[in-house]
């Protein structure tokens, strides 16, 4: 049995489960989900198979722990950069380039593997529920801005950041992607039909 070495039981299992998430994104960023098992993820920390056990039931369990550690991470910082000062393009834009930084962060080797993996229902139903609240600051900002349809055209605002990443993803130049995404995402969310009364989103 491995020595306790944190004060506690439960510090030493919190320190244990850390260490444990680490080794699975660094297998998962160099190895993709194929190489992804409790066994895997237990062999890189020095953890008997069994006692992986103890924290992930399976591959997809380390995949759902996974991304209940990152995504909100990352829903924090787009809630900032949307939350921000400036005008509504400046913040639209703060949140465009949060988003499409996210391709270049391991964590986005996570995405790709949610992809690839079967998953349990109940899993992708609080993956589905993250991925929501990564667009809520962008429909935030339409909201505010008074939008006929801001939940829509969120969304397809983070359609259009989507292959933005897939472009980056893919070997483009992010010098070249990025700026030209954004511009595409501005005008495609700031010139939206507003409800009677909403503000004025651009220039003439």
């Amino acid at each position: 049995m491995p020595r306790i070495s944190a004060a506690t039981v439960a510090d030493h299992r919190a320190s244990q489960h850390a260490a444990l998430l680490e080794a699975a994104m660094e297998i998962l960023v160099a190895e993709g989900p194929a190489g992804l098992t409790p066994a895997a993820v237990g062999a890189r920390v020095g953890l008997a198979r069994s006692s992986v056990y103890r924290y992930f039931s399976s591959t997809a369990d380390i995949l759902a722990q996974l991304t209940e550690d990152s995504m909100p991470r990352w829903t924090a910082r787009l809630e900032a950069a949307a939350g921000g000062g400036g005008d509504l393009e400046a913040r639209v834009r703060a949140y465009a380039a949060v988003t499409l930084s996210f391709v270049t962060s391991r964590d986005y080797a996570l995405l790709r593997a949610l992809v690839a993996v079967e998953l349990p229902p109940a899993c992708r139903g609080r993956i589905d529920e993250m991925h929501a609240a990564m667009i809520e600051p962008l429909r935030g900002i339409l909201a505010e801005a008074g939008h006929e349809h801001p939940g829509l055209v969120a969304h397809l605002g983070w359609s259009i950041l989507g292959e933005g990443q897939r472009q980056i993803a893919a070997g483009a130049d992010p010098g070249l992607v990025v700026p030209v995404t954004t511009d595409v995402l501005c005008r495609a969310v700031l010139t939206a039909p507003l409800r009677p009364g909403g503000a004025v989103l651009t220039s003439p």
